[in-house]
């Protein structure tokens, strides 16, 4: 037994086989969060509980604490659970609040629907810019600029560089003015989010993703949705080829 590790109890027990025991999975995280999903789905734990501590769903389910704890931020893109620091971690809706209906398709986090959701992402982001570009204002484009100067701010701190590109490819969606193809692509970006922070790992990456932002910015300025579809479609291209090498 590891030094200062408790014997486990009986709650713990009952836990670890709700979470279905030890993870030989080489993709942990990804196997964290199915867990995790099926434990909350199974009525165990209601609308507003605190989950376990990270350090006890490691231990229970015999991985590192960096695999719960990417777990739990990916849960909380996706607005399942809320993490109030000094506090925990909670679930925030009723198990039939958990996901919508396009993350129930069993594709969370798993590699090759991973390279799919790519796909899928590519053309849906490019027909967003093209619709922006014929919907943008004077007030839209200065709330999409901000977000490019939030990127340009965060060179150096890469996770916060991922959330306010996660916040520009919001903003265009809002702008374009469809709000199915806004939610569509609000979880398709929440499902690659974890890979899109792994792929994103130097400055340089970040520099060329701003370079590309800004044309796609300029083409909305424009006014012209075929340039902007075209800005769109270069950016994916260099997105997807940083992403996918990351995949296992």
């Amino acid at each position: 037994m590891l030094r200062g590790m408790a014997t486990p109890s009986s709650s713990d027990a009952e836990l670890s086989a709700a979470l279905g025991g030890t993870i030989k999975s080489p993709t942990a995280m990804a196997e964290v969060t199915r867990r995790l999903l099926d434990y909350m789905r199974s009525g165990a734990i209601a609308k507003g509980d605190r989950l376990p501590a990270e350090r006890q769903l490691a231990t229970l389910m015999g991985v590192g604490r960096s695999a719960v704890r990417e777990a739990l931020a990916a849960l909380e893109i996706l607005g399942i659970v809320e993490v109030r620091p000094g506090s925990g971690t909670y679930l925030r809706g009723s198990t039939s609040e958990l996901l919508p209906q396009t993350l129930s398709w069993g594709i969370l986090l798993h590699a090759d629907k991973t390279r799919e959701l790519i796909e899928v992402r590519h053309g849906l982001e490019t027909q967003a810019a093209r619709l922006a570009a014929e919907h943008a204002t004077d007030a839209s484009l200065a709330r999409l600029t901000g977000h490019l100067e939030s990127m340009e701010d965060s060179l150096g701190d890469l996770h916060h560089f991922v959330t306010a590109d996660m916040l520009f490819h919001q903003e265009l969606a809002v702008i374009a003015g469809n709000e199915l193809l806004q939610g569509i692509l609000q979880s398709v970006r929440s499902l690659i989010r974890v890979w899109v922070e792994r792929a994103l790992n130097d400055d340089d990456h970040a520099k060329i993703t701003i370079a590309e932002h800004r044309a796609i910015v300029e083409a909305l300025r424009a006014g012209d949705p075929e340039a902007a579809g075209a800005a769109m479609s270069r950016h994916m291209d260099s997105a997807g080829n940083r992403l996918r090498p990351t995949l296992p």
